[in-house]
């Protein structure tokens, strides 16, 4: 079976950082796209950050500069990085792994662990 387990979320204040990661399981780690989302109350679930096989990344404007997303394919693990946190990166923030080219390459995701951004 595969699970996704995110930890690091928490309460920061404004300004500053925190570190998320995600554990996967069940998966052929290192051939998968792996990525963050989140979504706030009320809004669609949004990309944070996608990381492919071969380290590729994509962030959009929202968080660019802020966010950094990183794997080791030794561990299955895949981590984000974010600083200089704001109110409105407040929500669920979710690890998703997929691999369309793969019969069981999801996607696939996490639970979700809350990070909430105090003003």
């Amino acid at each position: 079976q595969v699970q996704l387990v995110e930890s690091g979320g928490g309460l920061v204040q404004a300004g500053g950082s925190l570190g998320l990661s995600c554990a996967a399981s069940g998966i052929i780690f290192g051939i998968y796209t792996m990525g963050w989302y989140r979504q706030a109350p009320g809004k669609q679930r949004e990309l944070v950050a996608t990381i492919t096989s071969g380290g590729s990344t994509v962030y959009p404007d929202s968080v660019k500069g802020r966010a950094t997303i990183s794997r080791d394919n030794a561990r299955n693990t895949v981590y984000l990085q974010m600083s200089s946190l704001k109110p409105e990166d407040t929500a669920v923030y979710y690890c998703n792994a997929f691999q369309p080219a793969w019969p069981k390459g999801g996607p696939y995701w996490g639970q979700g662990t809350q990070v909430t951004v105090s003003s």
